[in-house]
């Protein structure tokens, strides 16, 4: 009988989760529909055909990366370095096409990648092995890849003109209205959504970010999941700096240069705990929508760039406020679940 209670109340504290998840989500749609709709009647071209791709490719980027962010978020670190891991992966991606302009996209696109795993790999190594903390690692990695990626460029850029146009139509073409690129993001969000939610590799994350020292005295190998949490992160941002080799097709060594603040206010803004242990990846998208499409609506209500960073400092605090008022309430009905 007490097995059955305890199988009950664990089921009444994953419904409880799971509603928690729904709220943060469904409040940033609310949000974004709000946005549009208001931006809409002030300017009816803001819902164009290429208004509404030009929102979809510009939140792509940031949605992938705030995918691997989240990842490291809901286990309690956080990954500064992911705009520097992007600009290394672009830039690599560039000089290959230089060197070897008939290389296949999936070669190019793996090998960005592979990029980033390395780069997450060594933030990775420094916090799990070293226990180093993640904030003063990833600050420094962020400096030492991009310092890396100023070394290998020295000065160059690379235009779109040395890029095959076959590579460069990712960034253009669309399927069924819905660009390329946004299709890539779509799929990697599911993909760790999955995860996240099926593997218990994947919910052991938010065991750790719940609490570390319980999750390590359960048996939970901390130190070997957060040091893949850093190496999935380094992977989507390398993957990101393929991608924005196709979007832009003209890139330097500053590619992706501040992206991380924007990226963890995708994150936080999406409902992912800063303290780690709850949050989704598809939040984490909502959040870089949300963000994107500010940047895009602002300047069509006349808000001046103050006004438009304000309003995302805004959004952040209300993000963190709400957050702390969600995580009071569940103690308080998991209290009452016991």
């Amino acid at each position: 009988m007490t097995a059955v209670a305890e199988r009950v109340r664990k089921g009444e504290k994953t419904r409880i989760t799971h509603r928690v998840f729904l709220v943060r989500e469904l409040g940033i749609v609310v949000a974004l529909v709000l946005l549009i709709g208001i931006t809409a009647i002030t300017n009816p071209r803001f819902l164009s055909a290429q208004s509404i791709k030009d929102l979809l490719l510009g939140s792509t980027i940031l949605a992938i990366l705030a995918t691997g962010q989240a990842i490291v978020v809901i286990t309690r670190n956080v990954d500064l370095s992911v705009g520097s891991v992007l600009g290394l992966s672009a830039f690599l991606t560039g000089t290959l096409y230089l060197d070897h302009p008939g290389l296949p996209i999936p070669v190019v696109v793996l090998a960005g990648a592979a990029l980033g795993a390395v780069c997450g790999a060594v933030n990775g190594a420094l916090i799990a092995a070293a226990r180093v903390p993640a904030l003063v690692v990833t600050l420094g990695t962020l400096y030492v890849f991009r310092g890396i990626d100023y070394q290998w460029a020295k000065g160059k850029q690379i235009n779109a003109a040395d890029i095959p146009a076959s590579f460069l139509h990712l960034g253009t073409r669309t399927v069924l209205g819905v660009p390329v690129l946004t299709v890539f993001a779509v799929v990697v969000v599911l993909c760790a959504g999955y995860f996240l939610k099926s593997y218990r590799s994947g919910r052991e994350l938010y065991a750790i970010g719940s609490d570390p020292a319980a999750a390590r005295l359960s048996g939970i190998a901390v130190g070997r999941r957060v040091f893949y949490a850093f190496v999935a992160s380094g992977a989507l941002a390398g993957l990101a700096g393929v991608l924005y080799v196709a979007r832009f097709g003209t890139l330097d060594a500053n590619a992706g240069n501040g992206q991380e603040l924007n990226v963890v206010a995708a994150v936080v803004v999406g409902g992912v705990a800063i303290f780690g242990g709850s949050g989704s990846v598809y939040g984490a998208a909502l959040g870089a929508m949300l963000l994107t499409t500010i940047g895009s609506a602002l300047p069509v209500l006349g808000t001046t760039p103050f006004w438009q960073r304000a309003a995302v400092g805004a959004l952040i605090l209300a993000a963190i406020g709400l957050d702390r008022a969600l995580s009071v309430r569940v103690a308080k009905q998991l209290g009452g679940a016991k």
